[in-house]
């Protein structure tokens, strides 16, 4: 009676390793998968890099609008990035990290917007400061205070 391959052996006639067996060998699946594991990474990267290049073209590109707004709120975001090299046998780790500013502004319509502050806007306005805010897309690129609708909502 034949019970198939006996240990030590693959089916299809090739040697195992003792180890998982996919497709008749425990390599066959790593060699395998590392082509699509690596374009997964490879389309991630790319794909990030082009909606970063496409929303920074669609902002720059948005006409300027300027409309009376309260600031209601702002916000930081800080992203943290850290890497390790290994240069002539020395271990050498870099970290970086870049803050975003985001300032919220509510129109006369109640209308609340989040926009990136590319200006260098953050610390010049105050929660509660109204006036008249130009916006370019999901840009904030000005902002100045009125005295003469400070008190209405």
């Amino acid at each position: 009676m034949d019970f198939g391959p006996s240990f030590g052996e693959a089916s299809f006639g090739e040697p195992s390793f003792g180890g998982p067996s996919f497709g008749g060998s425990s390599f066959g699946a790593m060699t395998s998968a590392f082509p699509i594991i690596f374009f997964i990474i490879f389309a991630i990267v790319i794909g990030g890099i082009v909606f970063g290049i496409v929303n920074y073209a669609r902002n720059a590109s948005s006409p300027q609008q300027t409309v009376f707004a309260r600031i209601v709120s702002k916000r930081m975001d800080v992203r943290h990035h850290t890497s390790a090299h290994d240069q002539a046998g020395h271990g050498h780790i870099s970290s970086s990290s870049r803050t975003y500013y985001y300032i919220t502004l509510e129109f006369d319509n109640g209308e609340r917007k989040e926009f990136l502050d590319v200006k260098h806007l953050y610390g010049l306005v105050a929660e509660g400061d109204s006036g008249y805010a130009a916006t370019k897309g999901d840009w904030i690129v000005a902002f100045e205070r009125s005295r003469d609708r400070a008190g209405q909502t």
